[in-house]
């Protein structure tokens, strides 16, 4: 039982109706490790910083039981920043600087005792790079990935060649439609998993996710909240609760993949409620049992 994450880890200036954080924790890697870190320990983390990667942020994954050993330190380069501005309705945002800096040479090393990992998740990278690490890796159980517009515009051959690799792909709503050329979603899971992930997620933001299992659909709901303040990392704060209970259960059946998807949720619930990972540096296990089962309650009904 043991899972490894790959990804970004970066220091972001996040803007919002509701305020700014400037250089402050970020990147795939991290939101998907520390979600997962709340169900599996631990967790094998392989990424990149820069030298000015704070000491106490390593502190603090190396506190969530996070396995450091694949982490690349480059000592003349800065780590990956990113510089975002959320519209109103924190559905739209804007770029404003993107400096890839230690990130742009990233080639992902597998340390030997991490290549028997049993779990995968792919955050949000360079699908050559995604690919290169599945050759590295030996025979896990199941593999999660993840991607987004960029990589479909520009990258999709690349990327339907890592799909044969992949068990379970986790989108969005917008690059499942451009990825499969479907307007409807049911059709645009049946053209993805015609790509190779038996196993499709496709989030909806505030409106919760579809979860495709074979012939199977299940229907999550989003967990209403009262304040949001930076939505960046849900999505990866998701894939971590969704692999975290996997592989801590080690049950890939159809009902546990439901309820890894709401303990997915859950997770991504809390990231939103702050700025970078603020709220989920401290959660309890009484939190996130008692907001798995207000998901459960909120979906709940009685046949006639």
């Amino acid at each position: 039982m043991s899972l490894l994450v790959v990804g970004s880890l970066a220091l972001d200036t996040i803007e919002t109706p509701f305020g700014k954080a400037e250089r402050t924790l970020g990147g795939s890697a991290t939101f998907i490790s520390v979600a997962a870190s709340y169900f599996i320990q631990p967790v094998r983390l392989v990424g990149v910083v820069g030298y000015d990667f704070p000491k106490k942020e390593l502190d603090f994954l190396r506190e969530k039981e996070i396995d450091l050993e694949g982490l690349q330190i480059k000592e003349d380069e800065k780590t990956f920043h990113w510089h975002g501005k959320y519209s109103f309705d924190l559905n739209t945002r804007d770029s404003i600087t993107t400096e890839l800096n230690a990130f742009a040479n990233f080639d992902p090393v597998v340390p030997d005792p991490f290549k028997k990992s049993t779990y995968v998740c792919l955050g949000n990278i360079n699908p050559v790079l995604q690919k290169k690490v599945l050759l590295q890796v030996e025979k896990p159980k199941l593999v999660v990935a993840d991607t987004m517009n960029f990589w479909i515009g520009g990258m999709l051959n690349e990327l339907l060649d890592v799909l044969k690799y992949v068990d379970v792909l986790i989108i969005n709503d917008s690059e499942a439609r451009e990825m499969s050329h479907e307007a409807n979603l049911i059709r645009a899971a049946k053209v993805i998993e015609s790509f190779g992930p038996r196993i499709l997620i496709i989030k909806k933001g505030e409106h919760g996710a579809l979860l495709f299992y074979h012939d199977d659909l299940f229907i999550a709901p989003a967990y209403p909240l009262e304040a949001i303040y930076d939505p960046t990392g849900a999505g990866d704060s998701f894939a971590g609760g969704f692999i975290g209970h996997l592989a801590r259960t080690e049950d890939l059946s159809y009902e546990n993949m439901k309820r890894a998807v709401i303990y997915g949720s859950t997770i991504a619930s809390f990231a939103v409620e702050s700025f970078s990972l603020d709220r989920m540096r401290d959660l309890s296990t009484f939190e996130i049992k008692d907001r798995f089962n207000e998901f459960k309650r909120l979906s709940e009904f009685t046949s006639i």
